[in-house]
C-alpha cells in the first residue's frame, strides 16, 4: 500500500511536470515579433537594394558621359539627351502606377488628374534640374570622372546646409562635423603639387561645381518639401508630374539651342 500510494504520487509528480513541459513547449511565440523582425529583414533587403543602385547609378554617370565624347566633343544634342532621360523617367512612374492601379484600383491619392494648385509648385524644380543637368555635361571641358565625382560631393554639404535653412530641420554635431570633413576633402582631393597652381581644377570648373552642388541642393530639398506637404498622395504621381515639366522645359531647351541639329540630323 505504502509503495503504490509513493508510486502514484510519483506519477502524480511526473506528470504535472511532463504537462508543464509540454505546455511549455506548445507555447506559441509571439507572431508579432516574428513579424516585426521579418519587416525590419525585409526593409533592410531593401535599402541596401536602393543604395547599391544609387552608389552604380550615381558613380558610372560621369564615366559613361565622358565615354560618350568623340575627340572631346559630343556628337548628340545634349539637351535632347536630357529629354529623353525625363520621358524615361516619367514612363517609368506611369509603369509604376498602372502596377498599383492593376492591385489596388484608382483612387484619389493615386489618380493622375489634378489641380492647378497641386502642380504649379513642379515647374520650379524642373527648371533648377534643367540647368543642373546641362551642366554636368560641360563641366568636363573642365574636369575629369574622378575629378568631377569628388567635386559632386559639394552636393551633400549643400543639402544638408539648405536641409537646415529651408526645412527647419536641426543638424547633429557630428552631421556639421562630417559636412567640414567631406568640403576638406574636396578641396584637398584637388590639390595640384606638380604644377604652378594650386589647384587641378580652374576657377570655371569650381564655379560650375558650386553652381551645380546648390542648384540639386535647393531642388532636392525643395521637391522634399512639397511631397511631405502631401503626404497621402502617391509618389509615383508627384514624380510624373514633376517629369512631365521636366520634359516640357528641355523641350524648350533643345527649340532654343540645338533646333537646327535636331531636325537636320
Amino acid at each position: 500500500m505504502e509503495y503504490r500510494k509513493i508510486k502514484d504520487e510519483d506519477n502524480d509528480g511526473g506528470g504535472s511536470s511532463s504537462g508543464d513541459l509540454e505546455s511549455l513547449r506548445g507555447k506559441p511565440i509571439s507572431v508579432t515579433n516574428v513579424a516585426s523582425k521579418s519587416s525590419e529583414l525585409a526593409n533592410w533587403k531593401r535599402k541596401s537594394v536602393v543604395t547599391l543602385a544609387l552608389t552604380v547609378l550615381t558613380s558610372s554617370q560621369a564615366i559613361l558621359i565622358v565615354w560618350s565624347k568623340r575627340a572631346g566633343k559630343y556628337e548628340y544634342s545634349v539637351t535632347t539627351a536630357n529629354f529623353l532621360v525625363e520621358t524615361l523617367k516619367c514612363a517609368l512612374s506611369l509603369a509604376a502606377l498602372a502596377r498599383i492601379w492593376n492591385h489596388e484600383g484608382v483612387t484619389d491619392d493615386n489618380r493622375l488628374s489634378t489641380t492647378l494648385d497641386e502642380v504649379i509648385v513642379y515647374p520650379i524644380p524642373a527648371v533648377l534640374y534643367l540647368v543642373k543637368n546641362l551642366l554636368q555635361y560641360y563641366i568636363f571641358a573642365y574636369v575629369d570622372a574622378p575629378g568631377y565625382q569628388i567635386l559632386k560631393n559639394l552636393n551633400i554639404i549643400s543639402t544638408g546646409v539648405l536641409y537646415r535653412i529651408i526645412l527647419k530641420k536641426k543638424l547633429s554635431e557630428i552631421q556639421w562635423a562630417a559636412f567640414i570633413l567631406l568640403c576638406c576633402g574636396c578641396t584637398t582631393a584637388q590639390l595640384n603639387s606638380n604644377s604652378d597652381r594650386v589647384l587641378q581644377t580652374p576657377l570655371q570648373g569650381w564655379i560650375m561645381a558650386i553652381v551645380m552642388a546648390l542648384l540639386s541642393g535647393f531642388a532636392g530639398v525643395y521637391t522634399e518639401a512639397i511631397m511631405k506637404k502631401r503626404p497621402s498622395r502617391n509618389i509615383n504621381v508627384q514624380n510624373f508630374w514633376l517629369y512631365v515639366f521636366g520634359m516640357a522645359f528641355n523641350a524648350v531647351a533643345i527649340v532654343i539651342q540645338d533646333f537646327d541639329a535636331v531636325m537636320n540630323k
